[in-house]
């Protein structure tokens, strides 16, 4: 299998094709689990078509935690199911589906209370490992273990010496979930599906009671295309109210979105040598390593205010760096916060007796003839919502013998030869000119499709330079984002191919004018195209900015309204 460039002419083909002949299947919504909907369906050898109205993983998507886990407080809920299923997908992805796009993370998990508090995480920890192993994957992380005071407070200088008395370390997996997104989106258009960002649904097209297509809006030309399809898969995450209604139906189940806020600090602001879970009086606190950053979130709150731009309040920021301050020797300050980002997570509320619930975390729903709804679950079992997701949409065909879902097994572009390229990166450094730091950045982002980024370099050597002001990435990767990756506006780059939104203290900004004319070199723009593009991505900033010194909801919303989307 070859990697399709997800390319401007690409996206304009697919667009063509999709209204050129019945598919089999569509699927509405561009997310993690819209996108595993259709490498679902197109390796069962469906045809099948992908349209979203942002970018690729613009919304909840992008937003996550990062990180691919099991949901170790889930079994205080007694969720074993979700657990074991959660589990057995994290061991797929570790070490079959994205090795090189998911890797183990460290977490010290604090104890305070003696004598019952360590028997009691500590079987905790032996149950999440064990069904780790026995969930019919490798686990690809290793065995928790626990440490005295004295042992926690070597791998953990920065906590104070009375916020435990000892600690259990253990692991799961991290992920950059909008490159994850992007890539399944990437593998499903290599496996012949036809792949769209920036399309939007704006109505369904119906037969008597029966969807049996959509009616899509290019966002980048006003063209509009009849997609007709055999069944029409809805996965709009927090936006499942809202595409229902275009289909006329009050749907089998709603959805309720869910803020989480995260912010990053730079990695030496707090002096530990592993990742950190605290409890909260809601629910946990997760303080993440990330590259030369400290991600730490999140908060729980209800939102029901503009989906597609959530913000932050000063409320949230304060509240989070309250409870890591508790614990830390040197307490952070706003003045340490380099970028914050906003997640709407999608919570469901079931309605009706129809509703098929295929696991404790995520619903599949029939509402109409011809269409199916899933909604709910989390990022690490995107995989089997999807499978659900299309089991269910096949017994709406009138097709027999349609297989299985085969993508436990099929690797995501870049996974091949991924290993045996990460023991080569001294070799790789010396032959390509670069520093073998940079080479294991970008394998850890592009995996074996590493040389499409190195030959851009080869043939302009200016490429192989940093950013400005975000020099964990190379000129060529903004490049690359617009000629393989479907990037189409500047935001795109820098929030989610790349993550200098949040990494860096000018969240972007800096970096833009130069991100601005090397994607135009890419998709023709002109000069006053590039001046749009950074001068609508600044106000985004600092519509952002004022938004977080809102202390509510209702007036962030207004704040971060004030920019102009152009997207």
């Amino acid at each position: 299998m070859e990697a399709v460039a997800l390319s401007a002419a690409q996206r304009s083909r697919a667009l063509a094709g999709m209204a050129e002949r019945e598919l089999d299947i569509l699927v509405v919504g561009g997310g993690v689990v819209g996108a595993g909907c259709a490498l679902d369906a197109v390796t069962r050898g469906l045809s099948t078509g992908l349209v979203e109205a942002r970018d690729w993983a613009s919304g909840t998507s992008s937003r996550s935690s990062k990180l691919m886990h099991g949901g170790l407080r889930y079994l205080e809920q007694f969720e074993f199911g979700l657990v074991a299923e959660s589990l057995r997908e994290r061991g797929l992805l570790l070490q079959r589906i994205a090795p090189h796009l998911v890797h183990p993370v460290q977490f010290l998990y604090p104890l305070k209370h003696r004598f019952w508090e360590r028997p009691y995480v500590g079987s905790g920890l032996i149950l999440y490992d064990t069904m780790g192993i026995t969930s019919g994957t490798a686990r690809g992380v290793p065995h928790h273990r626990h440490l005295t005071r004295r042992g926690a407070l070597k791998v953990a200088p920065g906590l104070k010496k009375t916020a435990l008395i000892g600690a259990v370390q253990y692991y799961d997996g991290q992920v950059d979930d909008a490159r994850h997104t992007m890539s399944v989106v990437r593998t499903a258009a290599s496996y012949g599906a036809l792949v769209a960002n920036r399309a939007r649904v704006v109505d369904y097209l119906r037969e008597g009671d029966q969807v049996v297509g959509a009616l899509v809006e290019d966002l980048m030309t006003g063209a509009t295309h009849e997609v007709r399809a055999k069944q029409v898969i809805n996965s709009t995450g927090v936006w499942t109210d809202d595409t229902q209604q275009l289909a006329d139906t009050r749907g089998e189940f709603h959805v309720r979105a869910s803020k989480g806020v995260h912010f990053t600090v730079p990695r030496d602001r707090i002096q530990l040598d592993t990742g950190l879970i605290l409890r909260t009086e809601k629910s946990v606190l997760f303080v993440i390593p990330w590259g030369r950053h400290w991600l730490i979130g999140t908060t729980d709150t209800d939102w029901d205010l503009d989906k597609a731009r959530p913000a932050a309040t000063s409320t949230d920021i304060e509240y989070l760096l309250g409870h890591v301050n508790r614990v830390l020797v040197n307490p952070l300050s706003e003045a340490d916060i380099e970028g914050v980002y906003v997640g709407l997570r999608p919570l469901v509320a079931g309605e009706a007796q129809a509703t098929s619930k295929l696991s404790r975390d995520h619903m599949v729903a029939r509402p109409v003839p011809g269409m199916v709804v899933v909604a709910g679950g989390k990022y690490t079992t995107y995989r089997k919502m999807a499978e659900d997701t299309v089991d269910e949409a096949v017994r709406g065909l009138d097709q027999e013998n349609v297989p299985e879902s085969p993508t436990k097994n099929i690797p995501l572009v870049g996974a091949d030869g991924y290993q045996a390229l990460w023991n080569q990166r001294h070799e790789l450094a010396d032959t390509w000119g670069l520093h073998v730091h940079r080479i294991e950045h970008l394998l850890n982002r592009y995996g074996s499709l590493i040389f499409e980024v190195l030959r851009l370099i080869e043939r302009d050597r200016t490429l192989a330079e940093p950013l400005p002001g975000a020099d964990d990435y190379l000129r060529a990767e903004a490049v690359y984002a617009a000629s393989h990756e479907g990037a189409l506006h500047l935001d795109d780059v820098l929030a989610r191919r790349t993550r200098s939104y949040f990494e860096t203290f000018s969240r972007g900004v800096q970096a833009a004018p130069d991100v601005a004319r090397l994607m135009g070199g890419v998709l023709g723009w002109t000069d006053v195209d590039v001046d749009r593009e950074v001068s609508a991505y600044e106000a985004a900033i600092e519509a952002d900015r004022k938004a977080q010194e809102a202390t509510d909801d209702a007036a962030a919303d207004a704040a971060r309204l004030v920019a102009v989307d152009l997207g």
